[in-house]
């Protein structure tokens, strides 16, 4: 058994009776569709039960999963005491699902247990679960969140989930819980942008058709303009259907607070290997993008392949065949820096090696600037083309006693007092002096600007393409 049906629903709580105390009837199609799912569920009969919600726990850079043994919840700040929901978890599923992140060979485990020490289970799961438990409830549940990833990495959860359902042969149905635009009309709670019923009407003709590849298309920034907080719980459940047959069909539809809640269901029939929608999404922008961005410089060249590889396919790229020994043979911390139309877009790197040679080094980097970079939002597909790459290979540090040896064109600095440490790049543009190159590095060391005891260290790089 794997997965056997996945659902898309909104999480309004005024469409349970005790907190909407009478406006639920303002939603009833909304509530007679929601219905209709928990007596699908039920005629299921799942084993396990996996609920992607955006207002569980959430991180920019990691998607958490609850590993508490049991979960409870009510609409209490709502201002409703009932109902509570209790669910049990299924812990064996969810180590088989932190299992697969750390083999999956991304530049780290983007989905896993930690952080979220609370057992309260958000509205976001609460509301399908309220739907549910009227109709079913021997089911053990798997409560998930989203995160500031790329959508790749989402629906790649997605498939983590069919293969852990697979391998355990667990009856699993998955609901990704979210609601549409929240900017539908003037006079609703958030007011109205013209993206946010665009946003509805495309959301809902891909949702109805099953047509998944589409959802990654939509681009960060018209997903934000739009409102929508369900689109990445939307794009895991499409992961979780990948390469698999389903009968679609749209129960519902409505705005009338000036929020979207749509409900579409996914009955699985079977298999279908053409519906390897992140495959084929990643192929045809690789392809698209192969001519227009073909670096001379083989350093360069791999760390755009890494970086565009993990951005449309939310895995780590194996190294090419036949990388030169300089890259293979040999190993030194790397800086790699992504610019966007001259603008700085990412930059991450080891002032030391930690992987087994330059190549891994940067592979690792590029695909860290791309999603790690904490100061950026991650790199989109959409972004691809207008990016621009450079790379930096340091040489050993070498501690200098003053500013007096270094030189901002032609030495990167290291700072260093206790714990804290920090390093600027050689020859940016708009820093000149060695004194701009270490208040810069102390700044980033979070080192106070007149702090005596402050180690300094240069070094030397070899950069392969634009400013770093």
């Amino acid at each position: 058994m794997s997965i056997i049906a996945g659902f898309m629903v909104p999480h309004p709580p005024l469409i349970i009776a005790e907190v909407g105390k009478g406006e639920e009837r303002k939603v009833a199609e909304t509530a007679e569709a929601y219905h209709k799912v928990g007596r699908e569920i039920a005629a299921l009969a799942p084993e396990t039960i996996v609920v992607i919600s955006p207002h569980n726990v959430m991180y920019r850079d990691y998607i958490h999963i609850r590993p508490q043994k049991r979960l409870r919840g009510s609409f209490r700040q709502f201002g409703a005491k009932k109902p509570v929901i209790e669910a049990e978890s299924d812990l064996e599923f969810i180590d088989a699902l932190c299992r697969l992140a750390e083999t999956d060979g991304n530049a780290s485990s983007c989905w896993g247990v930690l952080g979220g020490e609370s057992e309260e289970l958000d509205h976001g799961t609460l509301v399908p679960l309220s739907f549910v438990n009227r109709y079913y409830r021997s089911y053990r549940l798997v409560s998930a969140g989203l995160a500031g990833l790329p959508l790749a990495v989402h629906y790649r959860l997605g498939q983590a989930v069919k293969e852990t359902a697979e391998k355990l042969g667990r009856k699993t149905v998955v609901i990704a819980s979210g609601d549409l635009s929240h900017y539908l009309k003037e006079d609703g709670p958030y007011g109205y942008r013209e993206e946010g019923p665009a946003y509805d009407q495309r959301i809902m003709d891909v949702m109805a058709g099953a047509q998944f590849g589409k959802l990654l298309e939509f681009s960060d920034a018209f997903c934000s303009q739009a409102g929508e907080c369900g689109h990445r719980a939307f794009t895991i459940l499409a992961g979780a259907l990948d390469k698999t047959a389903v009968q679609p069909e749209r129960l519902s539809y409505q705005d009338t607070f000036g929020v979207g809640y749509g409900i579409c269901t996914y009955h699985v029939a079977g298999t279908d290997p053409k519906r390897n929608f992140l495959e084929r999404y990643g192929a045809e922008v690789m392809e698209r993008h192969a001519t227009a961005s073909d670096d001379a410089d083989g350093y360069v060249a791999l760390a755009r392949k890494s970086l565009e590889h993990y951005v449309t396919t939310g895995r780590r790229m194996d190294l090419p065949d036949a990388l030169p020994e300089e890259m293979t043979g040999r190993s030194a911390g790397v800086f790699v820096s992504v610019h966007k139309n001259g603008d700085l877009r990412g930059c991450i790197g080891t002032i030391a090696p930690v992987q087994d040679n330059i190549a891994c080094e940067i592979v690792e980097n590029a695909i860290s600037a791309a999603a790690f970079d904490l100061r950026f939002s991650p790199i989109t597909p959409d972004e691809l083309t207008q990016l621009q790459y450079s790379v930096d290979v340091l040489g050993e540090p070498e501690a200098v006693a003053s500013m007096d040896a270094l030189d901002a064109k032609r030495y990167g600095v290291i700072v260093t007092k206790g714990n804290r440490r920090g390093l600027l790049l050689p020859d940016l543009d708009g820093v000149d002096t060695p004194q701009q190159q270490v208040t810069i590095a102390k700044q980033k060391a979070g080192i106070g600007a007149d702090e005596k005891g402050v180690a300094l260290a240069r070094f030397e790089v070899v950069r392969h393409g634009e400013k770093g």
